[in-house]
């Protein structure tokens, strides 16, 4: 995602913010509509679900276990949502890429099908419902150049409205920043993470303890233990469980809690490698 500054603007057709929203950066054509499940008859009456789109159908997370996705892409909208809202159970909310100049074919919607998906599975922060990606779809040089485009002001849109698709969970910009990565050690744990603006992430590679101690059995703590087991995030190493890719927790505490196998304070159990804690380096520590 470009880093230069963007104007965006939010639309609320209905004039109620968790409903119905049209975001667009305003020099472009490109707008990402979002459509709460219960309101999808609502959206079908209005003149954009009648154009060639790609959409994503999105399904919240539990704890312990990463969101759900499908992607799609058709030219006849309002038949394939409405199938898909019989069909298809996980998902909550619609998020509809269109053109506002009804420029977008189907060629532009096949690539950016292929496109999303591959850029999703690299981010890892969504598990896709879609089964096989199949093959990138021919496409000639002037026009995957505007699907780019296009995808790029996609990515922009839809981060904005609370689904950052194709973005890593964790990225560490600079090995020399020392104050980015937090260690969790004990007993049968050694665990990496990194504290983000939407949480905390423990990072792949990290290794814990597989049994749980008596005090959390039957608790929210021990469902999210299992949840990460089932989801394929962890997986079962001897009397050890390790993380299989970067996974991002609410709280410092929940990310420390997956790896110890018990309660945990995480802003005090996550330290730095010189000793210093999560709570002294990123809620003490003095503002510039």
């Amino acid at each position: 995602m470009s880093p230069t500054p963007k104007t965006i603007q939010i639309f609320l057709p209905g004039g109620d913010p968790r409903g119905i929203r049209v975001a667009e950066i305003t020099t472009r054509i490109v707008q990402v509509i979002e459509v709460p499940r219960s309101l999808l008859q609502d959206f079908l009456k209005m003149p954009e679900s009648d154009q060639v789109a790609l959409y994503f159908l999105f399904g919240e997370a539990e704890d312990g276990a990463d969101p759900k996705v499908y992607i799609g892409q058709t030219g006849d909208l309002r038949a394939r949502l409405i199938k898909h809202n019989k069909e298809k159970e996980f998902w909550e909310r619609a998020l509809v890429l269109i053109s506002r100049t009804n420029s977008l074919t189907q060629t532009h919607a096949l690539f950016l099908e292929w496109h999303c998906l591959q850029a999703t599975r690299k981010a890892g922060r969504y598990v896709d419902e879609n089964g096989n990606s199949g093959s990138k779809p021919h496409t000639p040089a002037p026009l995957e150049a505007d699907c780019l485009e296009i995808y790029d002001t996609g990515h922009t849109l839809l981060a904005t409205l609370g689904f950052p698709l194709f973005d890593p969970v964790a990225k560490v910009e600079s090995e020399s920043k020392k104050d980015e990565v937090f260690y969790c050690r004990a007993a049968d744990t050694n665990g990496n993470g990194m504290y983000t603006q939407e949480g905390f992430v423990v990072l792949k590679g990290s290794i814990g303890r597989k049994d749980n101690v008596p005090s959390i059995i039957g608790t929210s703590g021990e469902r999210l233990r299992l949840r990460l087991l089932e989801s394929g995030v962890t997986q079962v190493k001897g009397n050890l469980i390790v993380f299989t890719r970067d996974h991002l927790f609410r709280s410092p505490s929940m990310a420390a809690l997956s790896l110890l196998g018990r309660t945990s304070n995480g802003w005090m159990d996550w330290k730095t490698k010189d000793g210093r804690t999560l709570d002294a380096v990123k809620r003490q520590a003095p503002s510039a």
